[in-house]
């Protein structure tokens, strides 16, 4: 039973992170830092241990194939929120802010209306890179305190924007494609 369900409660308890996410911003000592991040990084392995295990065990669900994206665009995008509000993510790096947020909205506004046409849009592997750029974006831009995690923070936001685009258009194609 519990193997079953494992992929399903870890793809749940990265959405429930969220909150614990969000909260640690407004931590004020010397492990704000560590703790922010202790958090966003056991999000992010269960991001890798919860389609892993799926597939190994072969327990994949309509669950877990709507879930997992629409989690891990939450605990990113909620993220990057908070990054903005601190001013960790500022001036010209705002924009593939923008951009990454709206495509995760767009994109998931497309999966709903093609599961009600019955139609699917499975996650591609570009998407998956995409993701994990974000995510190591994600964690630099939370450290900011050393200038090399800044530019590897902004650099990698940068290049997940881009991919973001080209990811975020070829999901619309598709999606074009299934309801033509």
């Amino acid at each position: 039973m519990l193997k079953k369900n494992l992929p399903n409660l870890l793809t749940i308890s990265r959405a429930l992170a969220i909150p614990a996410i969000i909260l640690s911003f407004y931590v004020e000592n010397k492990y704000a830092n560590l703790i922010t991040i202790s958090i966003f990084i056991f999000a992010c392995i269960t991001d890798f241990f919860d389609g892993y295990l799926a597939r190994t065990w072969k327990v994949q669900s309509k669950f877990g194939r709507l879930f997992d994206p629409i989690a891990d665009k939450l605990i990113v995008v909620s993220t990057i929120i908070m990054l903005v509000y601190k001013h960790k993510i500022n001036d010209f790096t705002v924009i593939p802010s923008v951009i990454i947020i709206c495509r995760e909205i767009l994109v998931s506004g497309l999966r709903e209306f093609l599961m009600a046409t019955n139609a699917s849009l499975p996650v591609s592997k570009v998407g998956k890179i995409k993701t994990f750029l974000q995510m190591v974006a994600v964690i630099a831009l939370i450290v900011n305190n050393y200038e090399i995690a800044q530019r590897i923070g902004t650099t990698c936001l940068w290049i997940a924007a881009i991919i973001t685009v080209w990811s975020g258009y070829n999901y619309v194609l598709t999606g074009i494609k299934q309801t033509s």
